[in-house]
């Protein structure tokens, strides 16, 4: 599209004719719509590509949500304006308060953008104190429920709902969630690593049976394995699972090792198992 009008504006200017293109020329911002696609392959705008597609995603919620509380909003305004018309009628009151009062809930379209304002602005009491206070104290029954129904309960359900669909699109993204899955691996890896090279006392690159007993003597050791859902009871045996027949193990050996144990047996562990027993 971004190209048709490029080549439009071309031969329209090379043209007779005295049509004026000016007016379509903010059209040609399309061309930023290539640069949208380059940037949704750039791996540090991942997370902006989750956040767009939760609100193209949200959409319809969005659009309900503004419609539902216009509908409140107006039912609150036109609430207002009809019981205090009579108060711009009543001496009793102070003229300064009846023009404050006629100012902002005179008309319904005046008494709906007061009701817009102290909804979206959270200076609501400016609004409702010298109703409360000079036309009468029922008012605060009227506001106690709208800000409790409005600012505190519609606005926490509606960013509830934002939320939810943006964790389901955010699930839904395979390609996030397996730099996510692959970024938790390299941390864990990392982590590893830094095991390996402080039970490594010899600084030979490699884990002797004696070295690996060694650390594992550590009770915050087997704590810290613990909560990375290793679980380790008999030495010797982790160390054979580990080990590749030479009787040393590794930094590669005892990384992927340590990560094939990690969790609890998986049906497909399982199922090798048994086939290695028949």
């Amino acid at each position: 599209v971004a190209s048709f009008f490029d080549l439009f504006f071309l031969f329209g200017d090379r043209g007779s004719s005295g049509m004026n293109l000016n007016i379509l020329r903010p059209f040609r911002f399309l061309k930023l719509l290539r640069t949208l696609r380059v940037l949704r392959s750039v791996k540090i705008f991942t997370k902006l590509t989750v956040l767009v597609n939760a609100v193209l995603a949200s959409f319809m919620a969005l659009f309900w949500s503004i419609f539902l509380l216009t509908i409140v909003m107006l039912m609150a305004s036109l609430f207002l304006c009809q019981s205090l018309s009579s108060a711009l009628a009543d001496e009793a009151i102070a003229w300064e308060t009846r023009v404050w009062i006629f100012e902002r809930y005179g008309t319904s379209s005046r008494a709906f953008y007061t009701v817009f304002e102290f909804t979206f602005s959270g200076g609501w009491p400016n609004y409702a104190r010298k109703l409360v206070e000079e036309v009468s104290p029922a008012y605060a029954l009227f506001f106690f429920c709208f800000i409790i129904s409005v600012n505190f309960a519609m606005f926490k359900i509606v960013s509830a709902l934002f939320l939810r669909d943006t964790l389901a699109v955010a699930n839904s993204n395979a390609e996030l969630a397996v730099q996510e899955k692959t970024k938790q691996k390299e941390h864990y890896a990392s982590k590893l690593m830094d095991f390996f090279q402080a039970a490594d006392t010899s600084n030979d690159g490699c884990l002797s049976l004696a070295e690996l007993d060694t650390i594992l003597a550590n009770e915050k050791v087997r704590t810290w394995l613990s909560i990375m859902e290793v679980d380790v009871h008999d030495t010797e045996h982790l160390f054979k699972i580990l080990d590749d027949g030479d009787g040393i193990v590794t930094a590669d050996e005892f990384v992927e090792g340590i990560l094939r144990l990690k969790g609890e047996a998986r049906s497909s562990d399982v199922l090798r198992i048994m086939h290695y027993c028949q």
